[in-house]
């Protein structure tokens, strides 16, 4: 469900990022590789980024950017070549130094869900390469963009990990 916000131009979620399905993404499995997800949800971070305020021209005169500290992704359907996949992004939660955002990714012709990952970035001074709060402008931005995501419901993965017991020994190890 996609709904405009009257405190912010962001909508809700966030779903700019259309791209094909590369050759050179499928594996001997007749579909996109694993790694090349993770490629496709990185763009779209790049357009998410870009939308905020927090693109090129903003690092170069910053000397700041965002490093990505922890990613949980699901595979959950396959993409295969001729295909276009789409990226939606749905703003969880920020603070004055991290971001936590989801991105579901679907088939753009079937809507068909075919991955999702939840990302925690962090806001990083390239010199020192230490994280660092927002500026004042910038987290305007950033809350901005989080009140226009408030009301969207919770993605029922979000903060998931795997579970599965440890394997065990014999005698009790692991």
């Amino acid at each position: 469900m996609k709904t405009a916000s009257p405190q912010s131009e962001f909508p809700a979620p966030f779903d700019r990022h259309v791209e094909p399905v590369r050759p050179e993404w499928i594996d001997y499995n007749g579909h996109m590789n694993v790694a090349y997800y993770v490629l496709a949800f990185d763009n779209a971070t790049d357009v998410f980024f870009e939308a905020v305020g927090f693109g090129e021209a903003w690092r170069k005169a910053t000397g700041r950017s965002f490093f990505a500290v922890d990613a949980h992704v699901r595979y959950i359907g396959e993409l295969k070549p001729g295909e276009r996949l789409a990226v939606a992004t749905h703003l969880l939660a920020a603070d004055t130094k991290r971001i936590r955002y989801f991105h579901t990714m679907r088939n753009a012709d079937t809507g068909t869900v075919a991955a999702t990952v939840e990302f925690l970035s962090l806001h990083v001074d390239m010199v020192t390469r230490r994280v660092v709060a927002f500026g004042p402008e910038d987290q305007a931005r950033i809350d901005s963009f989080a009140r226009a995501h408030a009301n969207l419901p919770v993605p029922e993965a979000a903060g998931r990990g795997i579970s599965l017991p440890a394997l065990r020994m014999p005698g009790g190890k692991v």
